[in-house]
């Protein structure tokens, strides 16, 4: 068959593109169109997304796809980062410059929040991992420093939800985006409604919930025209950047909960895919959070500090002028001695430091461990933690469901770090498959091309990728020394615990 051209808009943390997705009925290939920054814009004392920067780095790369592709383009679908919102006005205006998800007004919103509704509630309500800059803590904060902002609001939308009322004008959420955001019931498949009222939030700014792979209508006419193609489709696919990650898994193992993934980026989020929500006690005293897939699944995982620490260290490392590419890094850290100092990756200290580097040495000296003396010492110190890390989120996956893990998946793009991969494979004792890299924006395109009818069902997803992808696996090693890296990397937890 003629390749048909899905274009993907994916936008991360640090940067944004537009992608086109060519499906020849068997394999999929991917090709950039148009990349833009992206990042926080300090305000005041706040920090906020520019938006509207984006919409017009959006506008240009589809008129690139429309330049190249013409009328192939069959669809358009956006996918970004989760929890973070924009208001609207009834008449469609933006309320305020909508707030990056590590602005400090979240901060200690937590015992507030606990104090007017206890912890286990809000749990048994939402099946989410309790993280400050969660949308509905992000609403509490806004509660009590812009309220009258929340008075005048007709419409909350999730940040792909906004983008695609520009690209066509619905006004509807995505079911995996909707499921970040501690505002909804994974068990009754709508929002916590009785929880919102008990904070007094406004239900009614809630939209509603559509499936992944959901059709929004046509482009605006004004878009089209501007970016000189015809109003093609606009697709709900599956919005979060980790849903569609997690659609794009290589596994042959769809159904089962004997694979766990991790898409490892600025965050790495590691889970299991299962068929509903997990919301024990033990869930609970985990802090697991159950996020919505395709096809009605759940993704059991818990949010981890992920690359962030590399990607800070770098911009503390040239600072002090020692400017390294990733390469350069991963270089130093296996050259550096292993197992020297461990951190708890997700230390809040490490979300917002001034300066990573001086942030990890502190913890290190707060832990009794000893303070790395070198960039490589300081590298290598992240990457074990991290890998030690998952092998801890990984026994309780297993706890949570009964079913040993046989092989993990990692996606995205730290699937490029092939250390971090190898030890990964160590730490948890599992083969590791590597790739692919472009896994948000393959789920992206693809759940588009299911919801053209040419694909029936999430295996076939998958099948495509597995087609489409180069692949690499790594085998554990070194089990003793891993082990004994675990025991006193639990005893650091549960001292950091205590």
């Amino acid at each position: 068959m003629a390749k048909q051209c899905y274009l993907g808009i994916d936008l991360g943390a640090e940067s944004g593109r537009v992608m086109a997705g060519l499906f020849d009925g068997e394999t999929i290939s991917l090709k950039e169109l148009h990349r833009f920054t992206n990042g926080p814009v300090a305000l005041g004392g706040t920090i906020h997304w520019d938006v509207l920067r984006l919409w017009s780095e959006i506008q240009v790369g589809i008129a690139k796809g429309a330049a190249e592709y013409g009328d192939a383009i069959a669809s358009i679908g956006v996918d970004t980062w989760g929890v973070d919102y924009v208001l609207c006005s009834k008449s469609g205006q933006l309320l305020g410059q909508p707030y990056h998800y590590r602005d400090s007004r979240t901060k200690d919103i937590l015992a507030d929040a606990f104090h007017r509704v206890p912890r286990r509630e809000i749990f048994a309500a939402t099946g989410l991992q309790f993280l400050e800059f969660n949308t509905l803590f992000q609403l509490l904060a806004m509660q009590r420093t812009d309220g009258p902002l929340l008075k005048l609001a007709e419409r909350l939308m999730m940040m792909p939800d906004f983008f695609h009322w520009c690209l066509c004008g619905s006004r509807v959420t995505e079911f995996t985006n909707a499921t970040t955001t501690q505002c909804f019931d994974p068990t009754s498949g709508d929002w916590a409604y009785d929880l919102l009222r008990k904070f007094e939030l406004p239900t009614e700014i809630f939209p509603e919930v559509v499936a992944p792979g959901t059709r929004l209508g046509p482009l605006r006419n004004e878009v089209a025209q501007s970016a000189g193609c015809r109003r093609v489709e606009v697709v709900a696919s599956a919005t979060h950047d980790t849903g569609a990650a997690v659609a794009a898994v290589p596994t042959e193992q769809t159904g089962r909960t004997t694979w766990a993934y991790i898409s490892s980026g600025t965050w790495s989020l590691m889970g299991v895919e299962v068929p509903r929500a997990v919301k024990t006690d033990r869930a609970l005293e985990l802090n697991v959070t159950n996020e919505g897939g395709v096809d009605g699944t759940f993704r059991l995982l818990k949010n981890n500090m992920g690359l962030w620490l590399l990607q800070e260290c770098r911009r503390s490392f040239e600072r002090q002028g020692r400017p390294l590419d990733y390469a350069e890094l991963v270089h130093l850290a296996e050259k550096a001695p292993p197992f020297r100092s461990l951190i708890d990756p997700d230390d809040w200290r490490f979300l917002t430091p001034d300066d990573m580097r001086t942030a990890i040495e502190e913890a290190c000296g707060d832990y009794g461990e000893p303070v790395p003396e070198s960039e490589g010492q300081v590298i290598r110190c992240a990457l074990e933690s991290l890998a030690l890390k998952y092998r801890t989120m990984l026994d309780g996956f297993e706890g949570l469901t009964g079913t040993k893990v046989e092989v993990i998946h990692i996606v995205g793009g730290g699937s490029r770090n092939a250390l971090l991969n190898q030890f990964t494979a160590n730490a948890c004792a599992r083969p590791v498959v590597a790739g692919p890299v472009e896994a948000t924006v393959l789920g992206n395109v693809l759940v588009q091309v299911r919801a053209a009818g040419e694909l029936e069902s999430l295996a076939d997803i998958r099948s495509v990728v597995r087609k489409s992808s180069e692949l690499k696996q790594y085998e554990p090693a070194d089990e003793a020394g891993w082990s004994a890296a675990l025991e006193r990397f639990k005893v650091l937890l549960s001292q950091r615990k205590a």
